[in-house]
């Protein structure tokens, strides 16, 4: 039996009563959201109707969905475990924000080859004094609203938690600590006398390698990647989140929320927990 889970502070009991009406479903009223089972078979307009006329999170499960099955999940970092994007801040340290923050956006939109987009404006880089790295990440590294209660609440149901960036091993090794995640993958960049050389080091994290790492966690611990729960914002997270049981778009890109199986707009991190209750 479909079903839909509608989130959000627009989310009031005619609102819900609205959307169980359309869809020709039966109220599920939970503490964090609300579920509409239907009999009927829901197409992706339909979900989209409901979502703009209401303001809200709506999305349907897939059918095959198994939250009890869920063991791993991997979330991209940049403007999706955090707020910032890492490169474009450690750019202002050096006078280039502007024109790296450019390259990034067209790159996440999906319109430059994010390996060579990240060649270009890590190469801007070149000769900042390293320290700009500790400041970005005590100053204006912030994790995204909800993050912390998703966490928590995925490590008190046994999944494993993983976080993949296309951004620095900087800033993945020390959320990791922080947060006590399981796994990590990023690029190195490369340092040199106390200062950036505006290169990176080894292969470059993009859409592939993000991809590839789900499946290499997926096979490490002995599960299928339908088992995984997998979440991003831009064009580099589409194959990683093609792989995985359960998709999320977070505040994403409109090229993610195309292919996504689930997208929270509005309610933060903590929304994911939604999907994991049976």
């Amino acid at each position: 039996m479909p079903t839909v889970v509608l989130q959000g502070p627009t989310i009031t009991p005619d609102a819900a009563t609205h959307a169980a009406e359309c869809l020709r479903g039966v109220l599920d009223s939970r503490a964090s959201h609300v579920r509409i089972h239907t009999g009927q078979p829901v197409q992706r307009d339909t979900i989209q109707r409901l979502r703009d006329g209401l303001r809200a999170d709506v999305n349907l499960l897939p059918p095959d969905f198994d939250p009890g099955r869920v063991r791993l999940f991997i979330t991209d970092m940049d403007s999706t475990l955090i707020g910032i994007e890492c490169i474009d801040e450690i750019a202002d340290y050096i006078g280039v924000k502007a024109q790296v923050a450019a390259i990034t956006e067209a790159a996440m939109r999906g319109e430059l080859d994010f390996e060579q987009s990240l060649v270009r404006r890590v190469q801007l880089l070149a000769g900042l004094d390293a320290s700009a790295l500790e400041r970005v990440y005590e100053e204006r590294l912030r994790l995204n609203p909800g993050a912390e209660a998703l966490i928590e609440g995925l490590k008190a149901r046994g999944i494993k938690l993983a976080l993949v960036s296309g951004g620095f091993t900087f800033f993945t090794e020390r959320l990791k600590k922080r947060l006590g995640l399981d796994y990590t993958l990023a690029n190195t960049l490369e340092i040199r006398q106390n200062r950036l050389t505006g290169r990176v080091l080894g292969n470059i994290v993009g859409a592939k390698a993000k991809a590839d790492f789900l499946a290499s966690l997926c096979k490490a611990l002995n599960i299928h990647p339908a088992q995984a729960i997998a979440a991003g914002d831009g064009a580099n997270d589409l194959l990683m989140l093609e792989q995985a049981g359960l998709s999320v778009a977070y505040h994403a890109k409109p090229a993610l929320q195309a292919q996504a199986a689930t997208a929270l707009n509005h309610c933060g991190l903590n929304g994911v927990l939604a999907f994991l209750e049976n």
